[in-house]
């Protein structure tokens, strides 16, 4: 016990790194701010012998840790691109049609590879072949695709 009281750092360090392992299994950012404050209790310990001041150093950082960097960090690890699976992933994609295509004539389309049968988005749309298209929508089994405009020199 005696050893504790002159290498007060050691305690404070076994803590930090006992709640920053611990923090490994559970993932939820809340041991590893503990951990921060552990970790401020340790410095804090370097320059006092004052547990009051060491605890109290250390409750506050853990404090701060928790209440301001917490939920950036997890909003910034949590969040992010949504995943489009399925046909969805196609919308926006770009091809050239190798057909004439309107809504009595469908025609099909190598979209990502795949093929696809392709009619205008717009019914009254005729699409000439060699334009490039955009899949605006898919139904079904069927891509409803809009001409890309382009500029005429």
């Amino acid at each position: 016990m005696e050893w504790l009281g002159e290498n007060q750092w050691a305690a404070w360090l076994a803590l930090s790194v006992a709640l920053g392992i611990a923090e490994l299994f559970s993932l939820d950012l809340v041991l590893i701010m503990l951990a921060t404050g552990a970790a401020a209790g340790l410095l804090t310990s370097l320059g006092t012998d004052s547990v009051i001041a060491q605890v109290l150093v250390a409750s506050l950082a853990s404090v701060a840790m928790l209440a301001v960097v917490r939920p950036s960090l997890a909003r910034r690890l949590h969040g992010g691109p949504e995943l489009v699976l399925g046909h969805n992933r196609l919308i926006g994609a770009r091809t050239v049609t190798p057909v004439r295509l309107s809504v009595g004539e469908p025609g099909q389309l190598q979209i990502s590879g795949e093929q696809w049968t392709a009619v205008p988005y717009d019914d009254t749309l005729v699409i000439a072949a060699g334009q490039t298209v955009e899949v605006l929508e898919i139904r079904g089994a069927t891509a409803y695709v809009h001409p890309i405009a382009t500029l005429e020199p």
